[in-house]
């Protein structure tokens, strides 16, 4: 390369030696400015018979410059070349991204896409989806859509990935044959996924096809699919995985575009809620509101009645599963941006229960209203100061749900004396004496929904439209009228009956017609008993006393080696409303819905405690372990004191639970010999774990994980033993833990979280054969000076977080090794120098690392641009670092050429084919930049 470049410096007379055969897929273009100064570079990755194309934008190119005289030099392309390094670093951008590296060091780029289309081309792709297409994009929403020429495989390409990862929504329209193809298939599995991992919005569209042969593959639709089988013969985890993501997608709520007289009006309709999801609001809500407008202006109406230089206390009250809380989320994101800062602390009375609950609700209100963090402090008190301190000067929206005590109110902030002038405070409960108690301005009142608006809502999770289908007109209204206007109530039964025989509607009806109407648990129950698997039932009961707030994963992990399927099972929960995910992946279910599951569990013996298959009630749980009184029908237990109730008991006491799976406790000390805890343990967290390291009697081979945080740790094992099915460890804030095990006896292990361990001096260094890592959190390891040079040899860890590591100084170039790295926190290091081979990741989404913050696609410019300072010699830079992916679109943008003069090195890879729009992009920008071209032809290496 060095040679091609020295010689295109001394050339002053060029001479064209006319089109190239271009086999190989580069070609460079070096251009070089009238002072013989090198201004850009241009690199085209080219497909095979496109020289003829080549040879327009050749020809093109000098016609615009004047230019008629070039020089085409052969330049191979060996396996350590400079231009496969170009090639590999260009790869790593999105083929939607666009780099321009300037004086400046900024980056233009182009952002993710807001919606991905997957659809049958064949079917829909003249008709209903060109329509929706044209529709979303002259409604200025960023469309993905699938080219028709780009080239089909089983597998999906790099760029439908890419489009499916960078887009918030992804629009699926079902169509009678689009189970009939496997690329459609494994295109739903992509968004499937990325959907129950990430909480991405999915919008299914059933053009000509009902929800249900979705979701049951039966009909036309199911003929497609089984017809795909029997041609192509998959595997069947491959059928299994296609069966369930089918299953999920047609129970989600979308658009029904069915025997349509006006497709027009539903495509309007489509287009219309893809705008108000992208309308982004704080707080996710469910999709389908019912009578919320009317009471959101209600609650408008009141909060502008006051002055706005007063300080306004609002109760919202009502009975459990009315909408308090949807009212005020709604509220919250209508005014919330009025405001100098907001807060909204959700669940307060389930929180406040937690482990350190009452200061994980001070630190989030501090956090979010003062964007600040505060000190540990031992006292509530002492915390409740600093926040008076810093609220006074704010004029804020604070929301507090689910408040069931006034010591919870005292806590977090006193009295309205502590906002400042025009804040507004709400605050939801079901007690209205409590509200009352507090002395709130305004107490607004939630009323049971009338029989319009029950229908609506019921019609939605029942039939995923706003009014029954014919035939089921009378059933729903009847079953609507036995629900009492409430809307959980009508949310979990619809979301039941969904897609159900008609003989299995008057089943319910008739056990409605039974349940006294104030009884709203007993209504909820029908649900839970309608699940016709058993194992179903057991993850619902596990979720209600165990966890709720719990990542969607770990949760998966740990229930799967129970035995019980969790993947299908939650998915089940999901659907009938039973369970929420949120935007973070926990999982959530309403306060009723726990209450109900954990009454199931002791109305099954509800005198002997020990008899009880999950102990939760610290009452119940002192009880049995103070009295040896635990029995084999003990599957979980959950003890949560705090630190100034801590209490001890005797290892004995869980003798006789021999089939104890789920143990939580904190701060609790357990004397004697653990091993009388049983074999069966799958997850044991432990939160303030008294003794310097796990004894070796304790047994652990079935645990899947390990949580011991706020430990006495000084290593986790003396005699460490493999445990194969540990997928877990978390021994955060265990302030005298100093190394890491040895990694040799977790071969399975996936999450590895020592957060604030500030006296860990030493990862082990055969972490490098923890080959199934997908996340390192060493977060605040303020002890820790190095990493093992091993740990680049994990090629599938996924997160790697570094952030607060005060004292490492460096990662190694070795950090290309990393596959599957897709984020890289390492803020507030000692790291001054960027690895130059940390752009060579081609799956590195985030990075925050030496100043720089963002999206790789962000950062990956100015960083860049760094390296090409005149004081890193930037010849020897560019060709090895620098590059980008350019759409034709891009090439369009009048932004691109806008600061051609201040350009020093331009790096273009084009990757479409046949596009006539490149030639007049790409001679935009040759033109802006004024510089003469030099084409270097590649030549194959056989």
């Amino acid at each position: 390369m060095e040679k091609v470049r020295e010689s295109i410096l001394t050339i002053d007379t060029w001479k064209f030696n006319g089109p190239c055969s271009l086999e190989s897929s580069v070609c460079l273009i070096e251009q070089i400015a009238p002072s013989g100064s090198l201004s850009s570079i241009v690199c085209l990755n080219v497909h095979k018979n496109e020289s003829e194309d080549i040879k327009n934008i050749v020809e093109r190119v000098c016609e615009i410059l004047d230019k008629k005289d070039l020089f085409i030099a052969n330049y191979p392309v060996g396996e350590n070349s400079d231009m496969q390094h170009l090639e590999r670093m260009s790869k790593s951008h999105p083929p939607n991204d666009v780099l321009l590296l300037g004086k400046s060091g900024t980056g233009k780029y182009r952002s993710k896409y807001d919606v991905f289309l997957s659809f049958r081309g064949e079917e829909t792709r003249a008709s209903f989806t060109s329509h929706l297409y044209s529709s979303l994009s002259n409604a200025g929403i960023v469309v993905f859509k699938d080219d028709a020429d780009l080239p089909r495989g089983n597998s999906i390409s790099i760029d439908m990935s890419l489009g499916i990862k960078c887009s918030t929504i992804s629009i699926i329209i079902f169509s009678k044959d689009y189970a009939g193809s496997r690329w459609c298939l494994n295109e739903l599995s992509n968004i499937m996924e990325l959907h129950r991992v990430e909480g991405r919005i999915i919008l299914p569209v059933f053009y000509g096809v009902d929800p249900s042969e979705v979701h049951k593959q039966h009909s036309s639709f199911g003929k497609a699919f089984r017809d795909l089988i029997h041609k192509i013969s998959p595997i069947e985890d491959e059928v299994s995985r296609w069966r369930t993501d089918l299953r999920e997608a047609g129970g989600i709520t979308g658009f029904v575009v069915l025997n349509s007289k006006n497709e027009s009006e539903d495509i309007k309709k489509i287009v219309e809620h893809v705008r108000k999801i992208l309308d982004k609001k704080d707080l996710s809500i469910a999709e389908h509101l019912v009578r919320v407008d009317s009471s959101l202006q209600d609650l408008i109406k009141i909060s502008e009645s006051d002055s706005m230089n007063d300080v306004l206390l609002l109760g919202i009250g009502g009975i459990g599963g009315i909408g308090k809380s949807t009212i005020a989320k709604a509220f919250y994101n209508e005014i919330g941006r009025t405001f100098e800062s907001r807060c909204f602390l959700s669940n307060i009375g389930e929180v406040w229960g937690q482990d350190n609950g009452p200061v994980q609700l001070q630190h989030q209100l501090l956090s979010e209203i003062c964007k600040t963090k505060m000190s540990a402090m031992r006292s509530i008190d002492s915390r409740k100061i600093i926040l008076k301190e810093h609220l006074c000067h704010k004029r804020a929206l604070l929301v507090l749900d689910d408040v069931n005590e006034v010591e919870q109110l005292n806590a977090l902030f006193g009295s309205r004396e502590c906002f400042g002038p025009g804040s507004r405070i709400i605050i939801t409960s079901r007690d209205k004496q409590l509200l009352k108690l507090l002395n709130v301005d305004h107490l607004y009142t939630m009323k049971n929904m009338d029989q319009s608006e029950s229908i609506e809502l019921f019609s939605w999770h029942a039939f995923k439209q706003p009014c029954p289908k014919t035939g089921f007109i009378e059933l729903s209204r009847n079953i609507v009228a036995y629900s009492g206007g409430v809307p959980l109530v009508l949310e979990v039964l619809g979301s039941h009956l969904f897609d159900r025989e008609m003989r299995e509607w008057k089943s319910v009806l008739h056990k409605l017609k039974r349940i006294p109407k104030d009884e709203i648990q007993k209504k909820l129950r029908i649900s839970f008993d309608g699940l016709s698997n058993d194992l179903v039932k057991e993850i619902f009961l596990d979720i209600s006393c165990f966890f709720i707030g719990m990542d969607r994963s770990d949760v998966t992990q740990i229930l799967d080696y129970c035995g019980l399927f969790p993947d299908i099972g939650i998915s089940d929960l999901v659907e009938r409303s039973l369970v929420t995910v949120d935007e973070k992946n926990k999982l959530g279910m309403h306060g009723l819905l726990r209450d109900m599951g954990r009454e199931i569990i002791r109305e099954r013996s509800p005198k002997e405690l020990g008899k009880r298959s999950r102990l939760w009630f610290h009452k119940d749980v002192h009880d049995v372990l103070s009295k040896h009184t635990g029995t084999a029908f003990v599957e979980g237990l959950a003890l949560n004191l705090s630190q100034t109730d801590k209490d001890c008991f005797s290892a004995k006491a869980f003798e006789e639970m021999k089939s104890l799976r789920l143990l939580h406790l904190s701060n609790v000390d357990i004397d004697g010999d653990y091993g009388h805890i049983s074999r069966d343990l799958r997850w044991l967290r432990w939160h303030g774990f008294p003794l310097e390291c796990i004894p070796a009697n304790f047994y652990q081979k079935n645990l899947v994980a390990i949580e011991l945080k706020h430990s006495s740790l000084r290593q986790v094992w003396r005699e460490p033993e493999i445990l194969d099915k540990l997928k877990i460890l978390n021994c955060s804030h265990s302030p005298y833990l100093m190394q890491t095990p040895d990694f040799t006896k977790l071969p399975n292990l996936e999450k590895l979280v020592l957060k604030n361990c500030q006296n860990l001096r030493m990862v082990h260094t055969t972490i490098g054969r923890a080959h199934k890592l997908l996340l390192i959190n060493l977060k605040n390891c303020t002890s820790l000076r190095t990493l093992p040079r091993s740990i680049y040899n994990l090629k599938s860890l996924k997160t790697l977080i570094l952030a607060g590591c005060a004292m490492i100084e460096r990662l190694e170039e070795d950090i290309e090794q990393m596959d599957s790295l897709t984020t890289l926190v390492a803020y507030e290091t000692a790291i001054r120098q960027v690895p130059y081979s940390l752009v060579r990741l081609k799956n590195l989404g985030f990075i925050s690392l030496c100043g720089y913050n963002g999206l790789s696609r962000d950062v990956f410019p100015s960083l860049i641009w760094s390296w090409m300072s005149p004081a890193n010699n930037p010849l020897s830079l560019i060709s090895t670092y620098g590059g980008m992916i350019i759409s034709s679109d891009i090439l369009k943008r009048k932004s691109i050429c806008d600061n051609q003069s201040k350009l020093q090195g331009l790096f273009l890879k084009i990757t479409s084919e046949n596009d006539p729009e490149l030639t007049r992009g790409a001679a935009k920008i040759l033109k802006s930049s004024r510089a003469r071209i030099c084409m270097d032809k590649a030549t194959k290496i056989a």
